[in-house]
């Protein structure tokens, strides 16, 4: 778990064309689960916002352990993004994460038309400005980007690949696409895309292949389920709410 424990939620939120597969009051909470204990829950909402004088897509996630697991290791984390729907790309990205002895509480505002972003570290009390010379994602805005693909673009052997800015630098992300199966939730059997994350070594899991996701196979493409190995124990999250969704979805 350590400081990733909410990265790695949110890192492996990603899913996916130009029909867009969220709205304003869309809604989603995992159940968290860290070996055999309730760890916790994480949620995201998204809903509409003016930012700058233009209406933007405000996504708040938020994650929290409970139970046993809070005793030991206390989390409560905030990330927000504010994304330009014409664009598809985030203007500003929040930060504001306490694990354990672990802060950060940074704000980034993006200039993509410069390819700049000014970073306001507020626990250092300072404020940077990088380049980038590449499309950028910020952690919570890739998800709902990947989300504007159609699910019938996710061949089974393809990967996806997007950048994400976090912690000053630039970080590749690729995501492949292992097949297709059926799964059981609380919410009955539903169709899933099973795919594989790839991050850089040595973050958040002891290998690349020690992550699975499985996502719903229709104009949704919510995130249904997520196994990983972390460098310390297991971690296993599961759909356990949901609301305003875009399309229905059918679980039999």
């Amino acid at each position: 778990m350590k400081k990733y424990l909410f990265l790695f939620i949110v890192l492996f939120f990603l899913n996916f064309s130009y029909s867009q597969a969220y709205q304003s009051g869309e809604y989603l909470q995992y159940r968290v689960h860290y070996g055999f204990l309730n760890a916790g829950f994480a949620s995201l909402k998204v809903s509409n916002e003016s930012l700058n004088g233009r209406s933007h897509f405000h996504v708040k996630g938020e994650g929290s352990t409970s139970g046993a697991v809070r005793v030991f290791f206390k989390v409560d984390d905030r990330y927000e993004t504010y994304i330009d729907p014409a664009t598809k790309k985030p203007s500003l990205f929040i930060r504001d994460i306490r694990e354990g002895g672990y802060t950060k509480n940074k704000q980034l505002s993006f200039d993509h038309s410069s390819q700049q972003v000014e970073v306001k570290d507020f626990k250092k009390g300072k404020s940077t400005t990088y380049k980038f010379n590449t499309e950028v994602q910020d952690m919570l805005s890739a998800f709902y980007f990947l989300r504007t693909k159609d699910n019938s673009y996710y061949k089974n052997g393809s990967s996806i690949n997007i950048n994400i800015f976090m912690d000053e630098k630039i970080y590749p992300f690729k995501l492949v696409v292992e097949g297709r199966e059926k799964i059981s939730t609380k919410f009955g059997k539903i169709e899933a895309i099973r795919m594989k994350p790839y991050v850089q070594k040595g973050r958040v899991f002891k290998e690349n292949e020690s992550v699975k996701i499985w996502v719903s196979d229709d104009d949704n493409l919510i995130p249904l389920r997520i196994e990983a190995e972390l460098a310390v124990g297991s971690l296993k999250m599961d759909l356990h709410n949901y609301k305003n969704l875009k399309y229905p979805i059918l679980f039999k």
